[in-house]
């Protein structure tokens, strides 16, 4: 059977369409984080004497995830800064106030993810700007995934887990009280588990 003319000269085209079709990365899809599987802590060097742990307990995720192409992903994270809990009130009080996050100025903290660069198949490095009292800067992220497979709890629910560190400069985002006797960088870690919005 001979083809028309027309479709013979759409042929080459076609096949050009179908090849970049198939070229191209899978788009990533929406995760929806478990909030009961999630946190987002700290610690921060007191003069040398203890190391103080804290958490923020109020936050949220938006997760784009392509696990056939991890550099496709995107998170990005909001934490309610009034949020930050280090296991004393009076010191939680002042690291709310203005000599510090001035939470009621600007009450919320945020990352969001620029670019993945694969470390092996199982470890990334995450580029991005965190927004801390107005000030943004690019930092950069370790990013591990830990696991990834059914629910315990529903089989047909795909589970993936991460576990994301890195270490902030405080001072670089304007809260400079008391620095360098309480320690400027702070190591930050996020652990979560996320599924298939669908």
């Amino acid at each position: 059977m001979r083809l028309p003319r027309t479709a013979l000269a759409f042929a080459p085209a076609l096949g050009l369409a179908a090849t970049l079709a198939a070229a191209l990365p899978a788009v990533a899809e929406p995760y929806v984080m478990d909030r009961s599987h999630a946190a987002v802590t700290f610690s921060v060097d007191h003069v040398g004497f203890s190391v103080i742990q804290g958490r923020f307990n109020e936050f949220s995720a938006d997760i784009d995830y392509d696990p056939e192409n991890l550099t496709a992903s995107t998170v990005s994270f909001t934490l309610q800064a009034g949020s930050i809990d280090t296991g004393w009130e009076a010191r939680d009080n002042h690291i709310k106030s203005g000599d510090m996050l001035d939470v009621e100025e600007y009450p919320e903290i945020t990352f969001v993810s620029k670019s993945v660069q694969m470390i092996s198949d199982s470890e990334a490095k995450v580029v991005g700007d965190v927004t801390i009292k107005g000030v943004t800067n690019e930092e950069t992220f370790d990013v591990t995934l830990n696991k990834t497979g059914p629910s315990p709890l529903d089989p047909d629910v795909t589970v993936v887990g991460f576990t994301i560190t890195g270490v902030l400069d405080r001072t670089a985002y304007g809260v400079d009280y008391f620095a360098p006797a309480v320690a400027a960088t702070m190591p930050v870690r996020i652990d979560l588990e996320a599924s298939p919005a669908k």
